[in-house]
């Protein structure tokens, strides 16, 4: 694995079920990622585009093949190891938000720190600071129910980033947006990446949405149909 490129899968396989009633969901992925990539991941339904960002993601392990990220391969890890990485390394952007409904903006984006154990006063400074890099300073005492979809999901981007993440990954993060709020939030995840080189990969159905990326990658079927960079087309 090169110095820059740091996210390597090998011959992943992903199997659910046993048998008869067994779907491969995914069907020996090949692909690699560069440090300070923007990639989208496309693809119709069913064609193992979240299994993989679940693997990515450390939420799910390949049935057989490798996952390499910094040289470390993955699918080795403890459950335990997993989620140290997933605590230190990775931010996590949902198309539902996944915000907490009883608890403020500061408290939602705290929360990240609170699971590494950071003093109160440590985190809820940390918090207020992602909340202004989002734009949302003055909202730090409101409620999801309180905030638009634009706004929650700007929570939910802070929240990702507080822990100064190496990579970002996002799953559908416009899929409950309008046309306007969308490209404010592609923008603000783009300034990220071109800003502080945090690698993205980003799950998207929308064409206009993938344009934003450097790369896009199609999956078709659990296999990779088709390996896009925006240089390719001069």
């Amino acid at each position: 694995m090169s110095a820059q490129e740091f996210i390597r899968l090998t011959a992943v396989t992903k199997v659910y079920g046993q048998g008869q009633s067994a779907f491969r969901a995914l069907k020996g992925i090949d692909l690699s990622i560069t440090q300070g990539e923007f990639v989208a991941v496309m693809g119709p339904s069913g064609s193992g585009k979240s299994t993989i960002m679940n693997i990515l993601g450390c939420l799910d392990t390949p049935t057989t093949g490798s996952y390499a990220f910094q040289d470390v391969a993955v699918e080795k890890l403890h459950r335990n190891e997993r989620a140290l990485l997933r605590r230190h390394v990775l931010g996590f952007i949902f198309q539902g938000f996944n915000l907490l409904a009883r608890t403020t903006a500061l408290e939602n984006v705290e929360l990240p720190l609170v699971y590494r154990g950071l003093p109160a006063k440590e985190r809820q400074e940390a918090a207020r600071i992602a909340l202004q890099q989002v734009g949302l300073e003055g909202w730090e005492r409101h409620t999801p129910a309180e905030l638009s979809g634009g706004q929650q999901q700007r929570v939910a981007i802070a929240r990702a980033m507080v822990t100064t993440p190496m990579v970002l990954l996002a799953d559908e993060p416009t899929g409950n947006l309008d046309t306007r709020t969308s490209q404010e939030i592609m923008d603000l995840i783009a300034s990220f990446n071109q800003e502080r080189g945090i690698t993205v990969v980003m799950v998207t159905h929308e064409p206009e949405i993938a344009a934003y990326a450097q790369r896009i990658i199609r999956f078709v079927d659990g296999r990779v149909d088709s390996d896009f960079r925006h240089s390719e087309a001069s």
